[in-house]
């Protein structure tokens, strides 16, 4: 039977390794994969007696299933003094196993070994908002019932054994060290102490905080918030309704059942910036790292797509969008400039980031907040709108062309609360924005006026 599983495995793994020539050869086999929510494929959600809520697209043609759990445990629940909780428990969720009723404990060598006999991926991992697993698995019903089980045995039942735990502690605190001689960590660290302060989205992960933190930390923030009340469950893959709702309750099944779900205590809400800030921090390097920006929207906010629209001519198309023209091509002052929203269950934040000589670093600040400033004021030209319009909706099948990116998109329709029909009216949301809407959006929620700014790199004292 293990000889079987490797071969499965074997075969699994050229999958993952080579997903799109799977998918080529299913074309060539006379096979059709149907890609988009809109496109014969709605999303299914319903609730489970948990309180979990799953999502489900499915895609028959396909032997295999794509799976994500979101739970509300991200980095922003992590306690004042502890920050980086939230991502030691993701770490060790990989190291171990306690025994269920219907099966044994396991290292964490047997239990990779486990995962590697299925053929099968398994993955945890934290953000500031959300803590989430990851499934990639065959369906064939014999490898789909063991990837299932394991799963549930590993989500509920982690062992947090504490001398691993201090093992991977030390390693986390090198890897600290290590990142803090490195610009960008400053600069990243720097800005977001910047925008958020006090805040959770802040909080930055310290040796303090690292070592102040036991695996008895971990058990207690992990039964605490890992809970099926705030599981939302996507799936997408090769399984039935019916199916999905036995995945799904096999997968809560090993949790201890609370009498009743407690409501979660709300975030400090984000408080937006009042005035321009700058912090310049000397460090010798060949690149200085820019970073402007200021709390903006939530996933929720109704600007969303004239922001994305807008932004898109601004600073996130590439080549051509505006800050690339004007700083990097026509005068050379950066390697690289972008512009960014970053929204998530609060306020995320609005960037422009920027790498260039140290020479030249107040020079490209300067036109960037130049370019921005005009941009907030009179928003994109017709051609920069037709352009972003045509770029965003060509590319659009592209986000939706293999199982993990409709996973993706059907995760974020999940966190989010986002309609079911968001995939099928994602194009004419699009189309609709109009100059004005972008204008509106931007000035609603970008101020030039009133955003931090970090320089690292050069010779100019820190303040």
């Amino acid at each position: 039977m293990k000889f079987l599983f490797n071969i499965r495995g074997l075969i699994a793994s050229l999958i993952n390794i080579n997903y799109s020539l799977f998918l080529t050869l299913f074309g060539v086999l006379g096979l059709t994969f149907v890609t988009g929510a809109g496109a014969g494929m709605p999303i299914q959600q319903w609730s489970l007696n948990s309180g979990a809520k799953v999502y489900l697209i499915s895609t028959p043609n396909l032997p295999m299933l794509d799976l994500q759990i979101d739970f509300d445990a991200g980095s922003r629940r992590d306690p004042a003094q502890q920050t980086g909780l939230s991502s030691a428990v993701a770490m060790m969720m990989s190291k171990g196993v306690l025994a269920s009723a219907k099966r044994a404990a396991l290292d964490e060598n047997q239990l990779g070994e486990a995962w590697a006999d299925l053929g099968a991926s398994f993955m945890a991992s934290s953000s500031q908002d959300r803590f989430s697993f990851r499934l990639r698995t065959l369906t064939e019903p014999a490898i789909l019932g063991e990837a299932i089980e394991l799963a549930a045995q590993q989500i509920a039942r982690p062992s947090f054994d504490s001398k691993i735990f201090v093992r991977e502690r030390d390693k986390a605190v090198a890897g600290l060290k290590e990142s803090l001689t490195q610009p960008g960590t400053l600069a990243g660290r720097a800005f977001a102490k910047a925008l958020y302060a006090d805040h959770p989205y802040g909080a930055l992960v310290t040796q303090e905080s690292l070592l102040g933190t036991q695996s008895s930390d971990l058990q207690t923030f992990y039964k605490r918030y890992v809970t099926p009340c705030s599981a939302r469950i996507s799936m997408v893959g090769n399984v039935s309704r019916e199916r999905a709702t036995q995945i799904a309750e096999l997968l809560m099944s090993q949790f201890e059942q609370p009498s009743s779900c407690s409501v979660l205590a709300p975030i400090t809400r984000v408080k937006f910036l009042e005035k321009a800030t700058e912090e310049r921090i000397a460090f010798d390097s060949a690149q200085a790292h820019v970073l402007i920006g200021a709390p903006a929207i939530d996933r929720a906010d109704p600007d969303y797509f004239p922001l994305t629209v807008g932004n898109y001519v601004l600073g996130g198309g590439g080549f051509v969008s505006r800050l690339t023209e004007q700083v990097r091509e026509k005068r050379g002052l950066s390697y690289s400039v972008y512009s960014y929203f970053a929204p998530g269950k609060q306020e995320g934040p609005f960037t422009i980031g920027l790498q260039t000589r140290p020479d030249q670093a107040l020079q490209a600040l300067t036109l960037s907040r130049e370019i921005l400033t005009e941009y907030v004021k009179n928003g994109p030209t017709p051609k920069e709108l037709k352009a972003a319009k045509d770029n965003l909706i060509g590319g659009f099948p592209l986000r939706l062309d293999s199982n993990k990116k409709l996973l993706d998109n059907l995760a974020n329709i999940a966190w989010n609360d986002l309609p079911l029909s968001y995939l099928d009216t994602w194009v004419s949301a699009v189309e609709r924005v109009s100059i004005q809407d972008i204008k509106l959006a931007f000035q609603k929620h970008v101020h030039p006026g009133a955003m931090a700014t970090v320089i690292v790199g050069g010779k100019f004292e820190t303040r």
